[in-house]
């Protein structure tokens, strides 16, 4: 993922924002790949540079959406002490698109109809060979591990194993990062609302009491 704060996701959605910079120890991004920011989509990373602050100009500081290179500069010294020669990573890029982001799964509170229709369609998916409540199951437990660990771990060819997820995506139930899955906000509520709720214990009878005599 590549993180930005709220107050960038409208400049990087417009296309206004096109620069950052990163006070990184090693570059986390490489020119040509897809990095997702939750929650507007995929961001393209087109060339990665390691500079100086000191090479920093006024029309870097536009295109990373500050008013100034002053304020881009102090912005960057939050994180610590900074001057003309402290290093940093100059990543250009630009808005992607909103990748196979589903809207669907950020909602978390669903009715009795909305899980009686997941389970439909569920079942529909586990016609011929049942496969939909193993997958969910293993990227609860293993979140963000590679797709071709979780296929493996499930006796699955790697690329069948993505098509099912992608699947399950379209229903809101997943959702994807650079690396592996993680159940969804809806696809929690989902699986929580499907948990057999415990059977009601039975009151216990009294023992009859007996008469002394």
């Amino acid at each position: 993922m590549l993180l930005f704060k709220k107050p960038f996701f409208a400049g990087l959605e417009s296309g206004a924002i096109t620069l950052t910079f990163r006070r990184w120890q090693k570059p986390h991004v490489r020119p040509g790949g897809r990095y997702r920011c939750h929650p507007i989509g995929v961001l393209e990373v087109d060339a990665v540079a390691k500079v100086r602050v000191a090479t920093i100009t006024e029309a870097d500081a536009a295109r990373a959406g500050f008013p100034s290179r002053e304020s881009l500069v102090s912005y960057l010294g939050e994180l610590g002490p900074i001057d003309g020669a402290t290093e940093l990573y100059r990543v250009e890029l630009h808005h992607g698109g909103d990748g196979d982001r589903v809207e669907l799964a950020l909602e978390a509170e669903l009715s009795a109809d909305d899980v009686a229709l997941i389970e439909k369609k569920l079942a529909a998916m586990d016609r011929g060979a049942p496969w939909t409540k193993q997958t969910l199951a293993i990227i609860a437990k293993h979140p963000r591990v590679a797709a071709s660990k979780l296929a493996a771990t499930l006796g699955r060819e790697t690329q069948p194993f993505k098509i099912d997820v992608r699947k399950l995506k379209k229903l809101g139930l997943t959702q994807s990062f650079e690396v592996g899955y993680e159940i969804s906000p809806r696809g929690r509520a989902f699986l929580a609302a499907r948990k057999p709720k415990p059977a009601a214990r039975k009151p216990r009878r009294a023992a009859p009491r007996t008469r002394r005599t």
